[in-house]
């Protein structure tokens, strides 16, 4: 990834939800990443162990708690917070108090997927005059994710965000606004993200792994996933179906996009089997067209479907090379949803 964004001029700042994990963060940093993003507050205090110098929260951060919390982060690290509201500029500059100094923000807007963000037109440039003028608040651009680009649909939608991005950017300087920092990506459209004109910087999350839906969206193939879920065969039912010790408290529940196969991974061992069905702690594999025999007792690993969901699920991962186990990582953001 920072081969990539080095190449393209652009600058890289990995979202860590997806690992959620220090020792990961810092060797996105040492691999050339210029910080590091997160969602929550609390994914902010536990990515500080990484030893991080400039960290984007790109989530909107609403109520005193977590501005609080915010404020104790920024006298640790520089701090940029992603915001699509008035309110939520009010409560940065409340924060810029508690902190003592000043914490930047980035406009979000809605580059097509209907979430959180402004309309890219004149309620962005708008904002970001008000944002400009608060104290303790330094406007450094804005910022949005492109989730509704799914490339395997063509590549209209990647030209409209591109010029979606450029026509607000020439807006902003119009407006003599800041916009050094022009924030954007996701892992499906992550090694096309030089074409969007005016692009700045990328927040690639999944790509630190992969998982079955970037297989499915074309970026990775299933060699390249990286994260595994060992699982152990507990019961051979019947000829055609084994029972693996996890389910959706394993696994997640979350689908592969635009499949008509719904089913919950890939087990690595056997790629002709079926994962199916699932239970909380139980996993249903289909493995009539398999033609290898599974035991009791057997160890299956399976690529889940969404692999940021999955790792929030568990305490650890153990980093192997071969069959060799030479790390163990807690996995530190598990559960810091605050």
């Amino acid at each position: 990834m920072a081969d990539y964004a080095a190449q393209k001029d652009l600058n890289l700042r990995p979202h860590t939800k997806t690992h959620k994990t220090p020792e990961i963060g810092r060797m996105q940093l040492s691999a050339g990443a210029v910080g590091l993003t997160v969602a929550k507050v609390s994914e902010a205090e536990v990515m500080l162990a990484s030893g991080v110098e400039d960290l984007l929260v790109a989530y909107p951060l609403v109520g005193r708690p977590k501005l609080e919390r915010l404020a104790d982060i920024a006298q640790k690290t520089r701090v940029t917070v992603a915001i699509d509201s008035w309110a939520a500029a009010e409560g940065l500059a409340e924060a810029t108090k508690l902190a003592g100094r000043s914490i930047g923000a980035l406009i979000e807007i809605d580059a097509g997927v209907r979430r959180t963000g402004v309309d890219p037109g004149g309620a962005a440039v708008e904002l970001a005059r008000r944002v400009d003028g608060l104290a303790g608040v330094e406007l450094r651009g804005f910022n949005f994710y492109p989730g509704h680009i799914w490339l395997p649909d063509g590549d209209e939608p990647l030209h409209e965000l591109s010029a979606t991005v450029a026509a607000l950017r020439a807006e902003f300087e119009r407006a003599g606004l800041n916009c050094e920092i022009v924030s954007g990506g996701s892992t499906p459209t992550l090694f096309r993200s030089h074409e969007v004109q005016g692009l700045t910087e990328i927040r690639p999350g999944t790509s630190i792994f992969f998982d079955r839906m970037q297989v499915e969206a074309g970026v990775c193939t299933f060699e390249d996933c990286a994260a595994t879920v060992l699982t152990t065969v507990v019961s051979t039912p019947t000829p055609d179906r084994i029972i693996l010790d996890g389910g959706s408290k394993t696994f997640s529940s979350d689908p592969v996009r635009h499949t008509e196969d719904p089913t919950w991974g890939r087990i690595v061992e056997a790629p002709e089997a079926r994962f199916y069905k699932m239970n909380e702690e139980h996993g249903y594999v289909d493995v009539s067209g398999v033609e290898r025999r599974f035991e009791i007792g057997d160890k299956v690993r399976v690529i889940p479907n969404h692999v940021c969901v999955c790792v929030n699920l568990h305490e650890r991962m153990h980093v192997v090379r071969g069959d060799e186990v030479f790390h163990v990582w807690p996995v530190g953001g598990r559960g810091k949803l605050q």
